[in-house]
């Protein structure tokens, strides 16, 4: 098996390097300015009234190697608690309020998926880890997935039939969710399309148990490290934006207000740290992200995949990346475009055939979850996608 290093290949062998992300004019990334400010002025329009959409949100979008626009809008820190009477956030104190600013860091939450679909390719790349290989041939004390005939491939393209999540936050102990997991049988008919964050899981294990490394090393060591994202990361995130005030009946823990710490409950029952959610980044980090694979793998210096393997992961119906979804992808959907939403307001899409991308970051379940309104990423992809038809 090739190293690590030789695998991210870090300009060695007389390879190029990728251009790095600048911020320039939207006119020098081949985007239409005038479509660009109707984005931005859109944009800072969602953090604003009494119940915005978002009380805080970061937005990047480029094309290319150009961040054409990177704004902040908001609050990081907005209320101090949820009044259920009044069905509103108890706001703090203007002057104990925390702003958003670009180089805050968000709780992902599903972005988590595309990180551990990522890691999953370069072991697929390596010759470790086979796409059509039956998971229990990793775990065979895993019974569920034995018995069933689970595939890496449908833990990838959530077509395993497995129910959506689990209760794993109300288990005792780490070995009672472990066999919950290991007995935890398909639901749906397998191939058919039922999103699960007991994919991503089950194929944490597998990762971990075929390169014996946990996930965040394996994420760490094989994505942000070579790419320079030096702002994602799992577990403890104390700057992060606040998300929610996390109390029973609305949520499925007493947790109180959270900050820094994973919002979703599985993956803090599970120590932060879980394939489906646990990761904390930047707009630019996740930009740099984007930029990678639009470029085949590369980013500078580094190289995470290969070209044929970015392809592999992108192409319909996508390996952890959902492709070409009108509903957040807006108008950049249709030919191609990858990307990814978050419960806690996240979301990027990347557009192969324009190179363009597209991120944005809020904290919606600040300071209660509730149903997600997916209409501003849709409109932030949409202005995208009409400023390179401008251009």
């Amino acid at each position: 098996m090739p190293s690590l290093e030789r695998a991210c290949d870090y300009g060695r062998g007389g390879e190029l390097s990728a251009p790095r992300l600048r911020t320039d004019t939207p006119e020098r990334a081949g985007l239409d300015p005038g479509e660009l400010r109707h984005l931005v002025r859109y944009f800072h329009t969602l953090t604003t009234g009494d119940r915005p959409w978002a009380p805080g949100a970061v937005l990047v979008a480029g094309r290319g190697p150009v961040i054409a626009v990177e704004e902040a809008s908001g609050w990081a820190v907005r209320y101090a608690s949820y009044d259920p009477e009044a069905d509103a956030g108890v706001e703090l104190p203007r002057e104990a309020r925390v702003p958003v600013r670009t180089d805050t860091p968000f709780d992902l939450a599903s972005l988590t998926k595309l990180f551990t679909a990522v890691a999953a390719v370069q072991q697929i790349e390596r010759g470790t880890l086979g796409i059509d290989a039956r998971v229990g041939a990793y775990l065979p004390d895993f019974t569920a997935a034995v018995t069933h005939g689970i595939t890496v491939r449908e833990l990838l393209t959530h077509t395993s039939g497995l129910r959506p999540e689990l209760p794993l936050h109300d288990c005792g102990a780490d070995e009672d969710r472990l066999n919950l997991l290991r007995a935890e049988p398909p639901v749906g008919v397998p191939g058919t399309y039922t999103y699960s964050d007991l994919n991503p899981l089950l194929l944490q294990h597998v990762l971990e148990r075929i390169t014996g490394r946990p996930l965040d090393v394996l994420v760490h060591d094989g994505i942000t490290r070579p790419l320079g994202m030096t702002s994602t990361r799992f577990g403890s995130c104390p700057g992060a934006a606040a998300t929610e005030d996390q109390r029973r009946p609305w949520a499925k823990a007493d947790r109180g207000m959270l900050r820094g710490v994973v919002h979703d409950e599985n993956a803090w029952a599970l120590g932060g740290v879980a394939g489906h959610a646990g990761l904390f980044s930047t707009a630019r980090d996740l930009a740099i992200f984007c930029r990678a694979l639009l470029a085949g793998g590369a980013y500078g210096p580094a190289r995470i995949l290969g070209p044929d393997f970015v392809e592999l992961l992108l192409t319909p119906p996508g390996l952890g990346f959902a492709i070409d979804q009108k509903w957040f992808m807006g108008e950049l959907a249709g030919r191609g475009a990858a990307g990814h939403t978050g419960f806690t307001g996240t979301s990027l899409v990347l557009d192969p055939a324009t190179d363009t991308f597209v991120v944005l970051l809020a904290n919606t379940v600040h300071p209660r979850r509730r149903p997600p309104d997916n209409r501003p990423r849709a409109e932030a992809a949409t202005r995208v996608a009409r400023a390179v038809r401008g251009a």
